[in-house]
């Protein structure tokens, strides 16, 4: 691919983003960035192809850096997921999973 054609791909998934997440009611956030964070890995993959494939310095060193973001990104992703989850739990959920017992 060309880099105008790499360019109109990411111009264009841009626009579809920004539509997309300005169109979901703001309490649905949340969900939907986890599940994002969670598609991230096949990011992380595909960075983890380019960085090891070798075919040049800078590829290497740009999928090193993508892998250290996707990773990241994939990180934060369950750690909010986590805190959402948490956010659902009773007081009695709580204290059986620290074992205070009934």
């Amino acid at each position: 691919m060309t880099f105008v054609q790499n360019l109109t791909f990411f111009v264009l998934a841009a626009f579809v983003g920004y539509e997309i997440i300005t169109k979901i009611p703001t309490n649905l956030h949340t969900p939907l960035m986890s599940g994002a964070n969670a598609i991230s890995g096949i990011t992380l993959i595909g960075s983890v192809v380019v960085a090891g494939s070798g075919s040049t310095t800078l590829a290497t060193g740009l999928g090193f850096l993508a892998v250290v973001m996707a990773t990241i990104n994939v990180v934060g992703g369950y750690l909010v997921t986590n805190s959402m989850l948490d956010q659902f739990r009773s007081g009695d959920d709580r204290r059986r999973e620290r074992g205070g017992g009934d």
